[in-house]
């Protein structure tokens, strides 16, 4: 169902009983080695790590160097798949990348893995959703497998927000670090769950909140936007933190219901790492005890479109998440955009 009333479009799905469901059957995430601490950064800017680690939960962060690009960070993630779970790269059908940190305006970063990976016989695209670019990607990625149209789909996250990011603006530089993550998205077993509903909406009202104003048709590069630092992160720290807060825990809370389900019957929550007292309101508001809820943003700050595949690899590394579990995740992100899905973990 499309509801659109000028502000809004939400989007709803339920699969029939008959459609085949998309499954994730292999992870592999990246991050760059170097590590910028909240220590560093009280040097940079006028900072303390107690206040950065009491207002977002951030110790740490992965940065990429120079010359580093969001397709290099896929493509290493994808490598890392692979090595868990071997297959021919060659029978990928689609790659679906949700980055807002591409390589350059075009061709498309889908266009650069496939390259760099030299796969023969595919397609692709990104998908720019901010935060939610992940969970986004997936959703798509889904419909391929689902409708029949593809056997394997390639979904990541890639962001290396360093590069956007403004080191004398304590409000941004503090958050933000650079990683990414890849899925494999298979068809489900007749009887298994997979993928199982998902839930999106858009409010574009939000887009004055969180945005780089320069490089775009609007205001392309020159010296003027250079000069004003338009090709940095923009953001108004109080009202995304209050949109996220209450939109993450609505949608949440409304998959679970259009499923018959509750909080607490959630085997794993895993969110968008932007801010520890985000995920714990949401988790607080579905009545989710806190060893269901994985937080790794101490150790890698937000990495956008990076951060549910990180956790998901953090969930498994802790022992928080295994085949059968019932997985809820969410994100909300610049546009605003926000989106929830409810899948079974197959492997």
């Amino acid at each position: 169902m499309i509801q659109n009333d000028c502000a809004v479009i939400l989007f709803r799905r339920t699969l029939l009983p008959t459609t085949r469901r998309a499954k994730i059957t292999a992870l592999g995430t990246y991050v760059p080695p170097r590590v910028l601490t909240n220590k560093h950064l009280e040097k940079m800017v006028d900072t303390t790590d107690q206040w950065i680690l009491e207002r977002t939960g951030i110790r740490e962060r992965h940065l990429a160097d120079k010359g580093v690009a969001a397709s290099d960070l896929a493509v290493e993630a994808v490598k890392k798949l692979v090595a868990s779970h071997p297959f021919d790269l060659q029978e990928v059908d689609v790659i679906v990348v949700g980055t807002v940190t591409p390589d350059m305006m075009y061709p498309s970063t889908a266009c650069l893995v496939q390259h760099k990976l030299s796969i023969a016989r595919t397609w692709g695209f990104d998908v720019s959703a901010g935060c939610s670019g992940f969970v986004y990607a997936l959703n798509a990625g889904a419909q391929f497998i689902e409708s029949g149209r593809a056997k394997k789909v390639l979904v990541i996250g890639a962001d290396v927000n360093s590069s956007m990011t403004d080191f004398t603006d304590r409000a941004v530089c503090i958050i933000f670090g650079d990683g990414a993550g890849a899925v494999l998205l298979e068809p489900a077993e007749e009887g298994e769950d997979g993928i199982i509903d998902y839930e999106a909406q858009i409010e574009g009202m939000g887009g004055q909140y969180l945005y780089m104003p320069g490089g775009g048709s609007l205001n392309p590069a020159s010296h003027e936007t250079v000069d004003k630092k338009m090709h940095y992160i923009h953001q108004d720290g109080q009202q995304v933190f209050k949109y996220a807060v209450k939109k993450m825990s609505e949608m949440t809370e409304r998959l679970l219901r259009k499923n018959g389900l509750t909080g607490q019957e959630v085997d794993c929550f895993i969110a968008h790492q932007a801010n520890m007292r985000i995920i714990k309101a949401t988790a607080d508001r579905l009545k989710m005890p806190t060893e269901k809820v994985i937080i790794n943003i101490d150790r890698y700050g937000n990495t956008t479109a990076g951060t549910i595949p990180l956790a998901m690899q953090t969930a498994i590394d802790e022992g928080k998440l295994k085949k059968g579990d019932l997985v809820l995740l969410a994100a909300v992100g610049a546009g605003f955009t926000s989106g929830t899905t409810l899948l079974r973990w197959a492997y």
